[in-house]
């Protein structure tokens, strides 16, 4: 086996495919162990020697299409099946 140019051919197979669980590319495929987020274990992989890493998956990162609406139902007291009253226009 050469050491130059040649060998730089032979790297076409992938250790690592998607991960289900955080769609990298960091889920091994003979380990079944995602180097990012350590699917298939329940607890979520974080350390606090990357603070990047988790402000880069933590909450509001995506879209929040739930939780967005949450603050504004809860000022309401998250009312449901009402009508809003009439509002009276006062003339000038």
């Amino acid at each position: 086996m050469t050491k130059g140019t040649t060998s730089r051919g032979e790297r076409g197979h992938h250790s690592h495919t998607l991960c289900r669980r955080c769609g990298n590319r960091s889920f091994h495929t003979r380990l079944l162990r995602c180097a990012s987020c350590s699917f298939p274990n329940p607890r979520m992989r974080r350390y606090h020697w990357s603070v990047q890493a988790i402000r880069r998956r933590t909450t509001g990162a995506g879209r929040m299409r739930y939780l967005k609406d949450v603050q504004r139902k809860a000022s309401n007291g998250f009312r449901e099946g009402t009508v809003a009253k009439r509002q009276v226009s006062k003339k000038q």
